[in-house]
């Protein structure tokens, strides 16, 4: 963060998303201010909260993608949840507290990750040495060769006329030093071995029908303590996937999983980012009855968690104090003010997203490093194929996708990845037999494609 200033921030976001400056600016500011507030006293850091921020647009402008780049810039662990997915309590549904514990599991998934990449070098070469291990054991009594290659490195020593224990020792150390050498030269990556693997099969999931464990929140080694034992299997395998496999194992036994643990809830606790999406949902319009009510006691759920409140989890507790939420809705029916006032006052920032013009529907197209037709250009490349899109073709399928989103319903950025596809349609399903694998995508065969739907009206099959 000390190399993120606010500027580079929204340079880095400019790479990814089209337009919307003053939401970029917001989130670019919240995030400086958490390595401001890493700068201060330990007494201060705690008094200094962070400022929500509540965006107000249509579907497909950004909202989401904004925080999800935002996260992924500095490894933030980040959760998207959906207001409406929640239910007040005493309702049959999930409650507000499982988007905490969602965001602990995958800010524990983040630093285990970042602490396998740490020690994968060390488990490569365990790895290495379980696979000579397997295939030339260091002492001859051990050897029992049920494999072609066991036989195959043991053959001197089968052979050999000296047959006394220390120059088959000296046979044994001189294959393995052999064996090694031609392992880590990839030699022998496609030769059969076979090694024990362990089951991660949850039987526990069996007996749910194999769902509900990640909406319960239940491990079940966890729940018995890790009384379960751990189930080996054994499985015949290229000595590639071999190395890969064992490796993988290595570098789980080589991480301190309690460090992990700890380290996950404070990276939660102090950089997480939780996306409420769909908050407008859950907004109630004047007094009323019926379901209103629980939206309304979604809202006052939903309260002590952005206040900052402690969560229990199966980890521990954890603090939302200094976690970051980032609410978004498009308000089309209710306003931000029909949110209940002690929401809309822990969402101090508020940022009204713009409608996406046709100029920004071009540079959707062709200007971040994800854009459609760069995506379009290399799928089809896989069949041989090269499609090139020619300005005034770009011109007119953003003039189109801008006549639609206001005809109809309005979908923004989304619009294009319809209309994208209807245009490569037949191209996309003829590929294989296409013999001119030159193709240029002009404003004539865009009008082709594209423009009756316009002129008829008939736009339903772009509503999504």
């Amino acid at each position: 963060m000390k190399e993120l200033t606010p500027k580079q921030i929204v340079s880095e976001l400019d790479k990814y998303i089209i337009g919307q400056k003053n939401a970029k600016k917001s989130v670019a500011i919240a995030l400086r201010n958490r390595y401001r507030r890493s700068l201060l006293d330990e007494e201060f850091q705690e008094e200094v909260k962070p400022k929500n921020i509540l965006m107000v647009g249509p579907t497909g402008v950004g909202k989401t993608e904004i925080a999800r780049r935002l996260s992924k810039l500095v490894k933030a662990p980040f959760v998207k949840i959906e207001a409406t997915k929640f239910t007040e309590v005493g309702y049959v549904g999930r409650d507000v507290d499982s988007m905490i514990r969602d965001l602990v599991e995958i800010s524990i998934r983040m630093i285990k990750t970042e602490k396998i990449e740490e020690v994968y070098d060390k488990a490569r070469k365990l790895a290495d040495d379980k696979i000579v291990e397997i295939l030339i054991p260091s002492s001859p009594k051990k050897n029992n060769f049920n494999n072609p290659l066991e036989a195959f490195f043991s053959s001197s020593l089968n052979n050999s006329e000296d047959n006394t224990e220390d120059t088959n020792n000296f046979n044994i150390q001189q294959q393995r030093k052999e064996f090694k050498e031609r392992l880590l030269n990839n030699e022998l990556d496609n030769q059969i071995i076979e090694i024990e693997v362990e089951e991660n099969r949850n039987n526990a999931m069996d007996m749910l029908g194999g769902a509900g464990l990640e909406e319960l929140n239940i491990n079940f080694n966890d729940l018995f303590g890790g009384l379960i034992p751990t189930k080996l299997k054994k499985r015949k395998v290229t000595i590639k996937e071999a190395r890969k496999i064992i490796a993988d194992q290595e570098a789980q036994k080589l991480i301190d999983m309690d460090d992990v643990t700890t380290l996950g809830i404070k990276r939660a606790e102090e950089h997480g980012i939780i996306f409420i999406d769909e908050i407008d949902k859950i907004a109630v319009k004047g007094s009323s009855s019926g379901p209103d009510v629980s939206r309304e006691g979604v809202q006052r759920d939903i309260l002590p968690i952005v206040e900052g409140c402690t969560v229990m989890t199966k980890y521990g507790p954890v603090r939302t104090d200094h976690v970051l939420f980032i609410a978004a809705g498009a308000f089309h029916v209710a306003k931000t003010t029909d949110l209940i006032p002690e929401i809309q006052g822990r969402f101090p920032i508020r940022v009204v997203l713009e409608n996406l013009t046709e100029e920004n529907f071009k540079e959707i197209l062709v200007k971040p490093q994800n854009a459609l037709t760069k995506q379009y250009e290399l799928l089809l490349r896989t069949e041989g194929i090269n499609i090139k899109f020619s300005d005034n073709s770009l011109d007119e399928i953003a003039k189109i996708a801008f006549i639609l989103n206001q005809e109809s319903e309005n979908i923004g950025a989304r619009r294009l990845h319809t209309l994208l596809e209807q245009l490569l349609e037949d191209i996309s399903f003829e590929a294989p037999d296409i013999e001119n694998k030159d193709i240029i995508i002009d404003e004539n065969y865009v009008r082709q494609k594209l423009n009756p739907n316009i002129q008829g009206k008939d736009v339903s099959k772009y509503i999504i």
